[in-house]
């Protein structure tokens, strides 16, 4: 073999071990490199809250909607959630008492109130959505564990639109 086919060969074989090496799996973004590690801490984080006449929320906030975001059970896994439209005509959710909405999105609250068993239009969603009555909450966590896909995965968090509204998984 002469030393110019070798040399080729050579440049080419270092250059796929160097293509190759980017090929491993590792996790994308920031989100997905704590994807397992947040999913064990919100399982523990939910089979550790105890029962009682509570709801616990997760602020949802979209600048084009009115909807407040994501209620559920105690106990109840996110994908279980509801997504509600506040009634605050006797507690305001807290970026309207601060007049700073939507400061709060992804914060989890312990909500006190309850279902009216009404259900709202949401114009900008084209969606109807149960009506929750707020008498009073708790800040639970202002950084809890990730429950959308966007949270853990930076090719779906890049695929999201101004107007596309998650479910929790």
């Amino acid at each position: 073999m002469n030393y110019a086919l070798r040399f080729f060969l050579s440049v080419q074989l270092v250059a796929a071990a160097f293509l190759m090496g980017g090929c491993a799996s590792h996790p994308q973004g920031i989100h997905s490199a704590r994807g397992g590690a947040s999913s064990a801490a919100l399982a523990a984080s939910i089979a550790s809250e105890a029962p009682g006449d509570y709801y616990i929320g997760r602020r949802y906030y979209k600048r084009d909607f009115k909807f407040w975001g994501y209620v559920r059970r105690p106990g109840q896994p996110w994908s279980s959630a509801q997504l509600v439209m506040m009634n605050e005509t006797q507690k305001l959710a807290p970026d309207r008492a601060r007049e700073q909405f939507g400061f709060d999105n992804g914060y989890e609250y312990r909500l006190i109130g309850n279902f009216t068993g009404e259900r709202v239009y949401e114009p900008a969603s084209n969606g109807i959505y149960p009506e929750f009555m707020l008498r009073n909450y708790q800040v639970i966590s202002t950084n809890p564990p990730p429950i959308f896909r966007s949270q853990r995965d930076s090719r779906a968090q890049a695929a999201l639109g101004r107007l596309t509204v998650e479910r929790p998984e």
